[in-house]
Parts: structure tokens; sequence; C-alpha cells
């Protein structure tokens, strides 16, 4: 008999310390997830900024007499095909490859179309001595340097999560709530980004 209750005993502390690790496991892969799409959104916000700065760049390059069309119309374009890509709510696109893949490459291609277009003005000394363009080109260096602090940011938090939620025994807790708890997304590094751009500002 007394072994009986031992035998309980041993049962009920096995499974109170089971569901204590699943709780916790759980609200730690939940408080990681909310770091990620808080920081998701940092790097949003930083993406907005640029686009926002973008109407008046464009504004004022067209405004220099001869200034090659072809270079503006390519930032405009890139521009809006940015605003095309539809994004899941609420953050999901971090667990979605193929959208962040899209997101990702709209926005190298429309920093690459701004580097040709700051390129370009190098040649035109009226707008290099504009000073709403020197304000607009200075705002937007300081815009692609955040984009690059918040895109490693992001990186980090989603590192975070995706270590967490792959190691013992979090990884059964993280598949029993299926795609709740998806593996998040990296940023990579534009295509071409291993050579060293040469550009002056």
């Amino acid at each position: 008999m007394r072994n009986g209750f031992i035998v309980i005993g041993v049962i009920i502390v096995v499974l109170v310390i089971g569901v204590g690790k699943a709780i916790s496991g759980y609200n730690t892969l939940v408080s990681l997830d909310q770091a990620v799409r808080s920081q998701w959104g940092q790097v949003e916000n930083a993406y907005q900024r640029r686009a926002d700065l973008i109407p008046n760049l464009v504004e004022t390059v067209k405004g220099v007499a001869g200034f090659e069309k072809s270079t503006y119309v390519a930032v405009a374009q890139a521009r809006a095909s940015v605003g095309r890509v539809t994004l899941p709510p609420g953050g999901a696109i971090t667990s979605d490859q193929g959208n962040f893949a899209k997101f990702a490459q709209a926005q190298d291609g429309l920093s690459s179309a701004l580097s040709r277009l700051l390129v370009v003005s190098e040649q035109y000394p009226d707008l290099k001595a504009n000073q709403n363009f020197l304000d607009l080109q200075a705002q937007l260096e300081g815009t692609e340097n955040r984009i690059t602090v918040e895109r490693m940011r992001y990186n980090e938090a989603a590192q975070r999560f995706n270590t967490t939620r792959d190691s013992f025994p979090t990884v059964f807790i993280a598949g029993f709530f299926g795609s709740r708890f998806s593996e998040k997304t990296y940023f990579q590094a534009q295509s071409g980004a291993q050579t060293a751009p040469h550009v002056k500002f």
C-alpha cells in the first residue's frame, strides 16, 4: 500500500513538473514571438520612412534640366512595386518564407534604384547645389542606415526565437501548436552585396 502511494506521488510530481515546463515553454515562445513582431514593426516603420521621402526626391530631380528621366522613373516604379507586395496582417509575414522573400526583393530593388539615382545626381552641379536635394539626400542616407540597423535587430530577435523554438523540450511544445510558432525567416544580404559599391555622396 505504501509503495502505491509513493508511485502515485512520483507520478503527480512528474506531471506537475511536466505541466510547469510546458507552460513555461509556451510563455517563453509567446514572449519571443511578440519581440519578433515588435521588431518587424520597426523594420516596416523604417521602410515607410524611406517610401515617404522618395516622392519629394523624385520631384526635386525632375526639376533639374536634362536629368535622366529613366533614372527617376525607375525609382518611382520600384517604389510602386514595393506597394504592390501584400503583407499578411499582424506580422505573420515573419513566418511566411515566400511572401517574406517577395517583400525583401522589392525593397532591395528600391534600394538599387535609389543608389543609381544618387550616383547619377553627382553629374549635375545644379542638383548638388540644391539645398532641398541635399536635405533629402541626408535624410535618405540616415533612413538607409536605420533600415540596416532594424533589419539586423529583427534578425537577432528571429534568431533568439528560432533557437528557443528548436531547443529541447520546447520543440515539442512548438510542434503541438502547429503554425502558431513556425520558424521565423531571416533577412539575407542583397545579391551582389559582397562587392563594395563605389558611391560618392
